[in-house]
């Protein structure tokens, strides 16, 4: 999905903090779904006005992923972003996947980077995602949920068979591109392996540890050349920020795991960012 440098204001800046949770150990999984849960979750159409087409369950998640679980369910729109979805309906549907999995450093966040050869924002990090497809189906009955496993499958390989999508944030809209953007919360339940599928397109897929991601060491706020600022993650020998360090930012912020960090600790942009 192109990003552009005006999604550093997509977001306002927070900090994170995460703990490991005992639930599955590392790089554990949950519980199979229980009929009972996946009955809940077939009764449960919507959330944030997003279609789930019954593809929501929540059944047998690790304890430390509850404060985002909770988060997902209760935060607004205007908690996210200032820019939300035209009333008008206006803008192009999209999808991205934030997965959630376990390691020996505990949490950990699947990121990939755009492939340098790209016209616009070459080697930027980015969550999974892209356009909703035909093939994908009404938005109104999970297409958006099922474009964001086909599109992490297309660009990372993994298995979406293995994912276990627990939650839906509101919509946010990126007025340059217009797409409207629908993120979806996975718990990576059966890792699988993962990698550069067509290097055109994909630098590298990566990992980074939450414990990372709330340390304030690896925090710092993003200045673009045109003067927009935004949060931004100095981790994994990459600097993660625009629309995904937002809602990475503000994801880890309404969790609870938020760390006192540096906002005054700038990084210039690249002009071709």
């Amino acid at each position: 999905m192109t990003r552009t440098e005006e999604e550093t204001e997509k977001t306002t800046g927070a900090a994170p903090g995460g703990r490991r949770g005992s639930a599955g150990g590392p790089g554990g999984a949950g519980r199979p779904a229980s009929s009972a849960a996946v009955e809940a979750a077939a009764v449960e159409p919507t959330t944030h006005g997003v279609g789930t087409g019954g593809l929501l369950n929540r059944d047998g998640l690790p304890d430390w992923l509850a404060p985002i679980d909770r988060a997902a369910r209760t935060v607004e729109p205007e908690q996210l972003s200032r820019f939300l979805p035209p009333a008008s309906g206006a803008g192009r549907q999209s999808a991205v996947l934030i997965l959630f999995g376990d390691s020996e450093r505990g949490p950990e966040l699947l990121l990939m980077e755009r492939s340098g050869s790209l016209r616009s924002h070459a080697g930027q990090p980015s969550f999974p995602g892209g356009a909703l497809d035909p093939e994908d189906g009404d938005p109104a009955d999970g297409g958006l949920l099922r474009a964001a496993l086909r599109e992490a499958e297309e660009e990372t390989g993994l298995d979406p068979s293995g994912v276990q999508i627990f939650g839906v944030l509101p919509q946010l809209y990126i007025p340059v591109s217009g797409f409207v953007v629908t993120p979806v919360l996975g718990w990576w339940r059966t890792p699988s392996p993962v990698g550069v599928v067509d290097p055109g397109e994909t630098a590298r897929v990566f990992t980074v540890p939450v414990a990372d991601l709330t340390d304030p060491a690896n925090r710092a706020t993003t200045v673009h050349p045109s003067g927009h600022k935004g949060p931004g993650f100095l981790v994994a020998s990459a600097l993660v920020w625009g629309f995904t360090a937002g809602v990475i930012d503000r994801l880890l912020h309404y969790a609870g795991w938020e760390r006192p960090w540096d906002r005054a600790k700038q990084v210039p942009l690249d002009w071709r960012s």
